[in-house]
């Protein structure tokens, strides 16, 4: 089945973030139309960049502290961390080339 993307939770997300590695967030939620089609591309970016980038997703639904806190007012919104800050931001559903791409340029 290969990696699978992380599940980041308002309790766990400072942490993921702080890793010395790029971070992919995905923001969904159950019923966005979009986010189920970038839902198996964000599963695949997991699988092609093991050991190079982090990539998680966050029901905002369920984790409404992080949502809240960089306000993520649509859905899909995709940010890259590096170091705990954002590098790059990505609002609705790209094709996996465009995430690819912008998640290659945060590696090295």
């Amino acid at each position: 089945m290969g990696h699978k993307a992380i599940e980041i939770t308002d309790t766990n997300f400072e942490e993921i973030i702080k890793s010395s590695q790029p971070v992919l967030v995905d923001f969904w939620a159950e019923w966005c139309g979009p986010c189920k089609m970038i839902g198996p591309v964000v599963e695949e970016l997991a699988g092609d960049f093991e050991g190079k980038a982090v990539v998680g997703k966050v029901n905002v639904d369920e984790n409404a502290a992080v949502s809240a806190k960089f306000g993520i007012r649509s859905i899909p919104t995709l940010l890259i961390f590096k170091n705990g800050e954002i590098v790059d931001k990505q609002i609705g559903a790209v094709p996996k080339a465009v995430l690819s791409k912008k998640l290659e340029a945060q590696i090295g």
